[in-house]
């Protein structure tokens, strides 16, 4: 695991905030975070109506944070998503990815291709496979069993990081079996961790204009503790920046903390911004829905999460597929300490019309990193250190307050 050393001392950038410009509802708060101790969910929310000077400090708050429960690194897993089928049942409004099953872009690959293309990923460094795919009519009650078992019989160190909980809701379905014992099963065939994904926001009257409430947040938590129950750890995740709030948000953050310290079985939290340009959640009503998140939004979401969920979740992850390059190294600074994967072959956001690209290489990786003053790491998906990437007088290169605020502003 990652250790403490080569830290960098927080003591004079803890000296560069201005406490005597801060609001008097939020100097507290930054105050106690510093301190070390939890602040609640209203206080999160009141976070996020940061301002000014007030969001300056909160940016460089959450870098004193991160620092603290993070090594003086910005780390990275070289893996492939492989979406074995884009048919789904479900039409959730957010998503322009899913296809039907007449559909002339309908796509349904085999096993034998998802196994092929994981070798493909592990020919060229991948430690990771991240498998997702729609809800298929008429798939089998066996095939994410057999997805799982066939990468392993080809590739026994692979990582599988596979299936949404809503995949999960459905695999259970079609086996006409409970969560525990679906999960338990995928486990024994070789399922490594799960993606937090399909979590949307974990508000009831929100989750019923996304997806008409098809899977539910207490379903979602349901199988997400069962998961970690079983020893199957997952991600947690947040798409936000459409028909949502800060208070949403808050909430919804308040519902992962509960359940890490419930089960402590979260790897990292990933803010996942709403990408809108082709979907019908935002075509079909573009007064009620935004068209994803502020540049500031994405900052905060990364920094308040950094300061909510500190000693709990201490991976943050930016997502350079969201974000762009640029700002995700830059995020670095301000709450994260992860980029995530390599990918290849990403094909979620594109679909919704993201413009960042589908692949990075580890060069790219690096040079986002080290753009942040902080030294690389590739790391696999439990963060282990696999190789080291050091910028030479990291400790040197420390960002002042000042600038770190500079990344978020509103451009």
């Amino acid at each position: 695991m990652f250790s403490n050393q080569g830290m960098i001392s927080t003591a004079s950038h803890r000296d560069d905030i201005q406490w005597q410009h801060l609001s008097s509802h939020i100097a507290p708060i930054l105050q106690q975070a510093l301190d070390g101790v939890a602040i609640s969910e209203h206080q999160a929310e009141t976070l996020f109506s940061a301002q000014n000077h007030d969001y300056q400090a909160l940016l460089t708050v959450a870098d004193i944070v991160r620092q603290r429960h993070c090594p003086d690194t910005g780390s990275f897993v070289i893996t492939r998503n492989i979406n074995f089928t884009n048919v789904c049942y479900m039409a959730c409004k957010f998503c322009n990815f899913s296809k039907s099953i007449k559909d002339a872009e309908a796509e349904f690959i085999s096993i034998q291709e998802v196994v092929e293309r994981a070798q493909e990923a592990w020919d060229k460094g991948a430690t990771e496979v991240c498998i997702q795919g729609g809800l298929h009519p008429k798939m089998s009650a066996n095939f994410y069993r057999d997805i799982v078992l066939g990468i392993k019989a080809a590739l026994p160190k692979m990582h599988i990081h596979a299936f949404s909980p809503f995949e999960i809701w459905y695999g259970a379905r079609k086996a006409n079996v409970s969560y525990h014992e679906f999960l338990t099963d995928l486990k024994a065939c070789g399922l490594d961790t799960m993606p937090g994904t399909a979590a949307e926001i974990l508000d009831v009257d929100v989750r019923l204009q996304l997806t008409h409430n098809k899977l539910s947040t207490e379903e979602w938590v349901e199988i997400i503790t069962t998961a970690h129950q079983v020893g199957i750890k997952t991600t947690a995740t947040i798409m936000y920046g459409h028909i949502d709030s800060p208070k949403q948000w808050a909430a919804h953050m308040n519902i992962l903390r509960n359940i890490q310290r419930q089960t402590g079985g979260f790897t990292e939290f990933v803010p996942l911004g709403f990408i809108h340009y082709k979907t019908k959640l935002f075509n079909e009503n573009p007064a009620q829905c935004r068209p994803g998140p502020s540049r500031e939004e994405n900052f905060k979401m990364h920094a308040v999460a950094r300061i909510m969920f500190q000693g709990e979740i201490n991976n943050i992850q930016a997502s350079w597929v969201k974000l762009g390059h640029a700002d995700a190294s830059q995020m670095l600074r301000c709450g994260a300490n992860d980029l995530g994967g390599t990918l290849m072959n990403e094909s979620i956001s594109r679909s919704a019309g993201g413009e960042n690209g589908q692949e990075v290489f580890p060069e790219d990786m690096v040079e986002m990193i080290h753009q942040a003053g902080l030294n690389a790491v590739q790391r696999n998906t439990r963060y282990e250190v696999l190789k080291t990437y050091p910028l030479e007088n990291a400790s040197s290169v420390r960002l002042p307050a000042q600038e770190i605020a500079h990344f978020g502003a509103t451009v």
